[in-house]
């Protein structure tokens, strides 16, 4: 038998624990290795009573690839700070990183950090005297010898140029998303007559561009007029929505970001389609964190504002979340499986991160068509 698959292991973080068995099934199937493997190793976090910490691996992983996974938006995890309960930041997830880096060791032959959130990357520009931690964070992986960061769905993927010499992977779950909106819905009308795309602003404009133009539908967006003489929760308090694009009345709306943080906005978009009469409201986030709680997203539910709200398992998931009727998780498992065996076995990853053909077939098969061959859908673009 083909010993390949001794090669590389995976290191899930406490955060990423949950999925990682999932995850370590998927990829055994995968590459066809023995049921009693694993890729796992372990990843012990020891926290001291003043909050400093460690990690110990378990197991060597002299010459193999090694895939470093963690969820830096976990606040789950919890330690003991000079006798207080603490729930670990994305600071201290990110620190743990690095911590595993260096309990590596520099014996692995080489390391990727599969990092789905990537870690600050909300402050990934600078405007004025403000720090650039996502830049500041992907250059020390570097120094620290990572190989490849492998992110999904980053708020601005232009945060690659910090480090143009190292690997990095931005991928976009757009089928798994797609595939979950009509697998929840049978009786949608994917057309200009019945469907649209709206953007919630202009960061979010090209994501939202795809969508439309792999359902063949047309697109709108908002842009966020904002009070620059005045920074609220660290940022410049939204004054308004203001819509371009072309009406939405009696149609169903599809809306794309990449994180819903407390959900204000998405909801604040939601109402301005409402009242120029869109018809039903689907709102997606890769990262779904509702950071102030789910009451707002109820109510908006009963009343009738929106009607699904669609995100991954990619990332923490309160269990409350899971048991809402207008939530549907989006499972990206099989997708990082592919991901991680196609890099060990240092094989193109274009097909994987352009879904555009399995998208087509995806959409034939909704419609009652007959899928055709693969040439026929290059030659047809």
């Amino acid at each position: 038998m083909n010993n390949d698959y001794q090669k590389f292991a995976i290191i899930a973080l406490p955060n990423f624990e949950k999925s990682a068995k999932e995850l370590d099934n998927l990829l055994i199937k995968e590459v066809n290795c023995p049921e009693d493997f694993s890729f796992l190793v372990k990843a012990n976090t020891v926290r001291f009573s003043n909050g400093e910490g460690k990690v110990i691996l378990e197991n060597s992983v002299r010459d193999k690839t090694v895939f470093i996974i963690s969820d830096i938006s976990n606040h789950e995890i919890t330690y003991k700070l000079n006798g207080y309960i603490n729930h670990m930041s994305p600071d201290d997830h990110f620190t743990d990183i690095k911590r595993t880096i260096s309990a590596i060791g520099g014996t692995a032959s080489r390391i990727i950090v599969f990092m789905p959130l990537l870690y600050a990357s909300r402050q990934h520009s600078r405007n004025g005297r403000e720090s650039m931690d996502c830049a500041l964070s992907l250059q020390e992986l570097e120094r620290m010898g990572v190989r490849n960061v492998v992110t999904f769905d980053a708020h601005d993927p232009r945060v690659h140029n910090a480090i143009p010499l190292m690997g990095f992977d931005n991928v976009i779950p757009s089928y798994q998303v797609l595939k979950t909106m009509l697998g929840a819905d049978k009786n949608l009308k994917i057309d200009t007559e019945n469907f649209m795309v709206v953007s919630p602003d202009e960061g979010a404009l090209n994501r939202n561009m795809y969508y439309a133009s792999v359902l063949g539908v047309e697109l709108g967006m908002f842009y966020k007029r904002r009070d620059y003489s005045r920074i609220q929760n660290g940022m410049n308090p939204i004054t308004a929505h203001e819509y371009l694009g072309n009406s939405v009345e009696n149609k169903d709306v599809f809306i794309a970001d990449d994180i819903i943080s407390s959900g204000t906005s998405m909801l604040d978009v939601a109402r301005e389609l409402k009242q120029r009469k869109a018809r039903r409201i689907f709102t997606y986030a890769t990262y779904a964190l509702f950071t102030n709680g789910l009451d707002e997203f109820d109510e908006a539910y009963k009343s009738g504002l929106i009607d699904m709200v669609f995100g991954t398992n990619l990332t923490y998931r309160m269990s409350d979340l899971l048991r809402r009727k207008w939530f549907h998780e989006v499972d990206v498992s099989k997708y990082i499986a592919y991901f991680i065996a196609a890099i060990n076995h240092d094989t193109s990853i274009g097909a994987i991160i352009d879904p555009h053909t399995k998208i087509e077939q995806l959409l034939r098969k909704f419609r009652g068509l007959s899928p055709i061959d693969n040439e026929q859908l290059t030659m047809s673009r």
